[in-house]
């Protein structure tokens, strides 16, 4: 599979329609996959800690979260030119699943935002079954384990913040007997929950969802400020 690196860190430059067919021929092969976002701040994140850098690495599908990582692909000759986001790929992988008729799970978050998002995808996806689902607060892992083997998911979505979600896939996929896909999705559930609205389309097509969020919550702007340090890195490792 194509990767590129920034500063250590795969990225995968496959679209969101390259990735749902190779992990349709994954699945019929029988293997497992992994889907982790990745972005500059993530990136400078896993330049700061070997482990970070080590789940992303180590992941089937580092999919290019942020307009920073086109940028960089540009920069250094790459063949990134579109983002492929954590809440749309989970997006197109529930529409694939309802399409090929595999059960999901969905783990993570409160219980008011997990089953919201699952009364909410359920209704706008025609034919999607969610097969199971338990908040972010469960505290026996082996009952939870239990759980998704029993409801025979082939997709499983965790929602406990990076790098928890990855640690915990890592520990427990190979208990999993009928998951195929993973993705840690941070906050995903509570944008479909509706509890939490995303940028108006103008900024998700240009790639500035992230300064409508800086606009809605200034606070974020010593998070921000990772994207330009990470081009500037990427520019010097040329």
């Amino acid at each position: 599979m194509e990767k590129e690196q920034y500063l250590g860190v795969s990225v995968s430059s496959l679209t969101y329609e390259e990735i749902i067919a190779d992990i349709k021929k994954r699945i019929a092969a029988g293997k497992k996959s992994t889907v982790i976002a990745v972005n500059p701040e993530k990136v400078m994140a896993a330049n700061r800690d070997p482990l970070v850098k080590e789940l992303i690495n180590e992941s089937t599908y580092q999919i290019p979260d942020g307009v920073g990582m086109i940028i960089a692909s540009m920069l250094k000759g790459g063949k990134i030119r579109e983002r492929v986001t954590g809440v749309d790929m989970m997006g197109r992988l529930l529409r694939f699943a309802a399409e090929e008729g595999h059960g999901v799970f969905l783990y993570g978050a409160k219980e008011e935002v997990v089953s919201k998002a699952k009364e909410n995808l359920e209704r706008q996806i025609p034919g999607l079954i969610i097969s199971g689902y338990e908040n972010g607060y469960v505290q026996d892992q082996s009952a939870l384990i239990q759980k998704i083997n029993d409801s025979k998911a082939v997709l499983l979505f965790v929602a406990l913040g990076s790098p928890k979600q990855e640690l915990w896939i890592r520990e427990h996929m190979n208990e999993l007997k009928h998951v195929k896909v993973f993705q840690g999705v941070g906050g995903s559930f509570d944008v479909y929950s509706g509890m939490v609205k995303r940028a108006p389309a103008f900024f998700r097509k240009a790639g500035l969802e992230w300064l409508y969020r800086l606009i809605k919550e200034p606070k974020r702007i010593k998070r921000q400020m990772a994207l330009p340090k990470f081009v500037l890195k990427v520019l010097a490792s040329r």
